[in-house]
């Protein structure tokens, strides 16, 4: 399993995609590290903004940084990404996630 260096080591050496940031992201994600995640992360959806799996753990990384506003708008946004490529199910988890800071913060919508 590559390491956070070997996947630093390819992105040195020019191989700067969606993948290697979102790959780069969850590791550092594991290691704790959820502020540097979020800047790979970050980069996996400027790759690729339709990576609705990026867009999910970006809102992860953000919520572990308590960067709520930014974390609800990774959601948000993962939630449209993901319903316009008919991924149900990371729409519903994302779309959770989203109303749980909505509530932290005071956004909550009454329905």
């Amino acid at each position: 399993m590559p390491s956070i260096a070997d996947f630093e080591t390819m992105l040195a050496a020019g191989r700067d995609n969606a993948l290697l940031r979102f790959s780069l992201g969850n590791e550092y994600l594991k290691q704790g590290d959820a502020v540097k995640a979020a800047e790979h992360l970050r980069r996996a959806v400027e790759h690729d903004p339709k990576y609705s799996a990026a867009w999910k753990l970006l809102g992860r990384a953000l919520t572990d940084a308590e960067a709520w506003t930014d974390a609800l708008a990774a959601y948000q946004q993962g939630v449209a990404v993901a319903e316009a490529r008919g991924d149900k199910q990371a729409a519903k988890e994302m779309g959770v996630f989203a109303r749980r800071i909505q509530k932290q913060l005071g956004l909550e919508s009454e329905d």
